[in-house]
């Protein structure tokens, strides 16, 4: 296979198996990735082949719903080995998909590669925004979270395994990881775009506290 049957075959692999998915995480969340990847990539000028490999496959396996909750990323690597992706390239992508999630306020980033940072910045941009705030709101029903307990502290993350058990409630989510998005995207075409994103955010979370406290009320 060309490498781009390669793709295709992987998108429409993708597509099927995370097209039931309400948690934000469903298809169209991987497709948004997987184009916003690309656009960068074409700005950063790194290999898009391992860009659009690594964006198509990077929740495959996600901690947050595998049973193991780690992100050993067995079912992309045997996917790749399926597809005939030589080694070099499968260790490639496998080691972007170890370390592109978030793992804490305090966690430090360990993705290496241009192509990495790169499908880390498209994943991040998902997160924040007008999208964002949707996909959060959606994961925290999934997860049976409260929208809002202002008698909840917001927890500043230090470890991986802090950030995993958290039990906030979604508006804590925001304070927790979205609103420190901003900074931590890696390339400069991901921190331009996060910059727009960020302030639709606090613009919505100002609507959120004045609705809570009734204070839009004449």
């Amino acid at each position: 296979m060309t490498q781009n049957d390669i793709i295709q075959k992987t998108s429409a692999y993708i597509k099927q198996e995370f097209s039931d998915d309400s948690s934000g995480h469903d298809w169209w969340h991987i497709y948004r990735v997987w184009k916003n990847a690309i656009a960068i990539c074409e700005q950063e000028r790194a290999d898009r082949f391992t860009v659009e490999l690594a964006a198509l496959l990077h929740d495959l396996d996600d901690w947050k719903f595998n049973e193991n909750e780690d992100e050993t990323p067995s079912r992309a690597k045997a996917w790749m080995e399926s597809c005939n992706v030589n080694s070099e390239m499968i260790e490639k992508v496998c080691e972007i998909i170890m370390h592109i999630s978030y793992k804490g306020a305090q966690v430090e980033n360990k993705m290496k590669s241009l192509e990495g940072l790169i499908v880390q910045d498209a994943d991040r941009l998902d997160a924040i925004g007008a999208i964002g705030i949707g996909r959060a709101f959606a994961y925290g029903g999934y997860k049976n979270r409260p929208m809002y307990d202002p008698e909840r502290s917001n927890n500043m993350h230090a470890s991986f395994e802090e950030y995993k058990n958290s039990k906030s409630a979604t508006i804590n989510h925001f304070y927790e990881k979205l609103l420190l998005l901003k900074d931590m995207m890696n390339t400069g075409t991901a921190k331009r775009i996060a910059e727009q994103r960020h302030e639709v955010m606090l613009s919505f979370l100002s609507q959120f506290m004045n609705e809570w406290e009734g204070k839009d009320i004449k």
